[in-house]
């Protein structure tokens, strides 16, 4: 029995690495990294009197994953799985909105949740959109927003935003109809800048 057993088990051995035999090799690509940093120009005003708390930000659905995203210009979407954000880019944009409202001068203090100083606003977001639009040869980021007034634990909704940033792209190149993804990551780091400024704007007149 053992015999047969070594008998039968030969050729399924022998075809298996025929099998592996004649398999492709496919050459390593190095997955690139971007992070989301928006930056700010210089020059904000004063100082603001007030303690902001920027809540958790939460990601729309397709928003959830860390590649790049893009639009061919057929109106087909794009994934890319070799070049991506640094981290999920609803963690990446909520750290530069944090970054972004704490110098622009409208606040003594931007915190987390859990922090210890009593807050007088708080600002919840979800990140909508963060892509390039091949077809239309611009990047586009968006925002939805919600400024709450927090008054000893009771909060009072102040206003409700939704804010969107663009950023030009130049034509797409090649067969594959797209863009290096350093031209994508740097159009997009340009349009979620536009889209926190109007961020800003939106919330200036009601935290002063």
């Amino acid at each position: 029995m053992k015999r047969r057993a070594l008998l039968l088990s030969f050729p399924l051995a022998a075809s298996l690495a025929a099998c592996g035999s004649v398999l492709p090799d496919r050459p390593y690509v190095e997955v690139k990294r971007f992070p989301l940093i928006a930056a700010r120009p210089q020059g904000a005003p004063g100082r603001g009197r007030r303690v902001l708390e920027v809540r958790l930000m939460r990601a729309a659905p397709g928003m959830e994953t860390r590649g790049l995203r893009s639009l061919r210009t057929d109106g087909t979407e794009k994934v890319d799985y070799y070049a991506e954000w640094s981290a999920p880019p609803a963690e990446l944009a909520e750290e530069a909105l944090r970054r972004w409202l704490s110098a622009s001068g409208l606040f003594s203090g931007v915190v987390a949740p859990g922090s210890r100083a009593r807050a007088d606003f708080v600002l919840e977001c979800e990140l909508t959109a963060l892509l390039a639009d091949l077809g239309r040869r611009e990047a586009r980021a968006g925002l939805s927003a919600v400024l709450l007034r927090n008054r000893d634990g009771e909060t009072q909704v102040l206003r409700q935003l939704a804010v969107n940033g663009t950023a030009p792209l130049p034509a797409p190149e090649g067969k594959d109809d797209t863009l290096p993804p350093e031209v994508l990551a740097a159009g997009m780091n340009e349009a979620f800048a536009a889209a926190l400024g109007a961020l800003e704007q939106g919330i200036a007149p009601l935290v002063r």
